[in-house]
């Protein structure tokens, strides 16, 4: 079976590096960023509006795909545990899930916020939080 993964946008951010990232974006040095979709897919961000709460699904191109055991949240005083029963980037196949608010939107740019993710990671889909109200959906 072939299977294929295309972008639809990048993360522009002011984390540059995997050890000044957070583990988590409810951890200190998440931060606000940008994410640039590309062109052929703005017109689907119809609909998006500030304040939205989103899933942000990304592709952490820097991952070592042969890591099956972290340390949890990369503390070394904690015995390892397989990468499927932590949120640690480091997995076989290493797709990011971040909840984040959808701060404003420009064009095919949104700010959103609080994101751990690195500068220049691809982005891979967008989903809106559930909403209790089904006009929402």
């Amino acid at each position: 079976m072939d299977l294929t993964l295309t972008p639809i946008g990048h993360i522009r951010s002011s984390i540059k590096t995997l050890d000044s990232a957070p583990k988590m974006e409810d951890e200190p040095g998440a931060v606000r960023a940008i994410v640039e979709i590309t062109p052929e897919f703005a017109s689907s961000l119809n609909g998006l509006k500030p304040g939205m709460a989103l899933e942000l699904f990304t592709w952490f191109h820097l991952s070592d795909r042969s890591v099956t055991h972290v340390h949890p949240r990369g503390d070394k005083s904690r015995p390892k545990r397989g990468v499927f029963s932590t949120r640690s980037p480091q997995r076989p196949n290493p797709i990011g899930l971040h909840r984040v608010t959808l701060v404003s939107i420009e064009g095919a740019r949104l700010e959103v916020e609080p994101l751990e993710a690195l500068d220049n990671t691809p982005v891979i889909d967008i989903k809106p939080v559930p909403q209790t109200d089904p006009d929402q959906r």
